[in-house]
């Protein structure tokens, strides 16, 4: 999820808490909690400042290590000594359980996303996502702040906050059953194919689609059970050509390549340089597609310039790989 909506379940979190006997029979257990659930809630996206550093770190580790089994085991750890500093008085096994959860159901909810979690490291490092929730739900967000509004004037937290996730559950259980019916769709739209990939948008009955068969590629968007195909694309394997095997040693092809699950690619030969370029299919906005990996090498095999990330246009595009050339 967003860090909007993680930072409102932390709050939420922080409220339904209250229903805990020992946490509420002190004012010190009360706000310690309440710290330690919002802090909770968003730990596991510390990696988010691996971007500094570079898109292709960011890339390959976002939602990787510290949203792993161990992470969850030891972030609430982390959360409980730092918080009991500030508030040495606190129930430290009421503090650890309720910054269990926050953590938990951060690491939960963002595996529903379509960019998902590697949630099952360290037994595998597959990224696990399920794609029945935008990372940005308005209605789950809204929730939240009606929740948190209704607290504010003056309704018990946490129940307020139990009667809102009873309703959330069900809703991501509506969800579920809205994909599996779009699913239904695609397979009588491609009857050959294999894998589908379907990811929510903004809109609530819109959906994303990627759907790979034996020859093709076919990118596409649903509308409720209406499935409307807008590219289609010849599926032919990666090559093992010199250029190729040249181009995925850049640390910005790899993370690509270790990330994205349904792609196409390109080679281009030009007077000075060839130029390879990675497409990733699942992100279709407005007839283009904005997550590339691109890298450029000479006449030699020698990359002189890469990058991978969102970009919305070739002008862009060409201005960053100008910057990676001029550093």
């Amino acid at each position: 999820m967003d860090t909007a909506t993680h930072i409102a379940m932390g709050v939420a979190i922080g409220g339904l808490a209250t229903l805990d006997p020992v946490v509420a029979e002190t004012t010190v257990n009360t706000t310690s909690v309440f710290v330690a659930a919002v802090i909770g809630s968003q730990i596991p996206d510390i990696d988010t400042f691996l971007k500094l550093r570079n898109n292709a770190v960011y890339i390959r580790n976002h939602r990787g290590i510290t949203h792993s089994i161990p992470a969850v085991l030891i972030w609430p750890i982390v959360v409980t000594a730092l918080v009991g500093l500030f508030y040495p008085e606190a129930n430290r096994l009421h503090l650890w359980l309720w910054s269990f959860l926050a953590v938990f159901l951060h690491v939960f909810v963002d595996i529903f996303n379509a960019y998902g979690t590697q949630a099952l490291r360290p037994f595998s490092a597959r990224w696990v996502a399920i794609g029945t929730i935008n990372t940005f739900d308005p209605i789950i967000f809204g929730m939240h702040i009606l929740g948190i509004v209704i607290w504010m004037f003056g309704a018990h937290p946490g129940y307020t906050f139990l009667i809102m996730y009873i309703i959330i559950i069900f809703y991501y259980l509506l969800r579920a059953i809205m994909q599996q019916t779009v699913r239904s769709a695609v397979l009588k739209t491609i009857g050959d194919a294999k894998e589908i990939i379907i990811a929510p948008t903004m809109n609530f009955n819109q959906w994303r689609l990627a759907v790979i068969s034996d020859e093709y590629f076919y990118v596409g968007r649903a509308f409720k059970r209406s499935i409307t195909i807008f590219d289609k694309f010849k599926r032919i394997p990666v090559p093992s050509t010199p250029i190729i095997e040249a181009a995925k040693k850049d640390p910005n092809i790899s993370a690509f390549l270790s990330f994205s699950p349904i792609y196409r690619w390109e080679v281009g030969e030009f007077d000075h340089y060839y130029e390879v370029r990675f497409i990733d299919l699942r992100y279709r906005s407005n007839g283009h597609y904005p997550f590339v990996a691109i890298v450029q090498l000479n006449n030699d095999l020698e990359i002189i310039a890469s990058y991978t990330g969102w970009i919305f246009s070739e002008e862009k595009l060409r201005k960053k790989l100008n910057i990676v050339i001029d550093q």
